[in-house]
């Protein structure tokens, strides 16, 4: 069986297949999600095991759960997302570990690239303030931010990439971390 490339991928679909009981949508879905929602997991939970553990769960409630998406209510892939975010904050709050709002910029960037089609008044508050947010960074910071947090990079990839110093592409993270932060503020 051919497999279609990520962008032309029926989340929907696969969705509704699950809900169906069919388990290849699952792991279909699970084969073109699960490295990126890993890393979802990983910037909440900050341990890998526990970020596997959550991952794990959260397919299983995928499973159990996919009659329930309502694709008049957002986008499918979205949905998915929604419910590992919040398996990995459950696991957070029962192990008392306060998520800081550095902790939100992160999950909320996490939310982008999936939230990005949707149209701008079905966004939450937040995101759209994300969003202005990062627009009014200075445009090496807002992309060395969108590369690390969004597209997953590590310091020194998005220094290669951009042919820049990995002390300057640290530096040029964190400050607009810290703009972020006072601006979501």
């Amino acid at each position: 069986m051919a497999t279609a490339a990520p962008d032309d991928f029926d989340h929907a679909a696969a969705l509704e297949a699950c809900a169906r009981g069919e388990r290849f949508a699952l792991r279909q879905i699970y084969e073109r999600e699960s490295r990126w929602l890993l890393g979802v997991a990983l910037r909440i939970v900050r341990d890998r095991d526990t970020a596997h553990d959550v991952l794990q769960d959260a397919f299983l409630q995928i499973w159990q759960r996919a009659g329930s998406y309502q694709r008049s209510l957002g986008s499918a892939r979205g949905w998915i997302y929604t419910v590992v975010r919040h398996r990995a904050l459950d696991v957070q709050r029962k192990a008392g570990r306060e998520i800081s709002v550095g902790d939100a910029v992160e999950d909320l960037a996490d939310a982008l690239p999936i939230l990005h089609d949707e149209p701008p008044e079905r966004l939450p508050g937040e995101l759209r303030a994300l969003e202005r947010c990062l627009a009014g960074l200075e445009a090496k910071r807002r992309e060395c931010i969108v590369r690390a947090f969004v597209e997953g990079h590590t310091h020194e990839q998005i220094a290669l990439q951009l042919a820049t110093p990995v002390g300057t592409v640290k530096s040029w993270i964190r400050r607009g971390l810290v703009s972020l932060k006072e601006c979501l503020s």
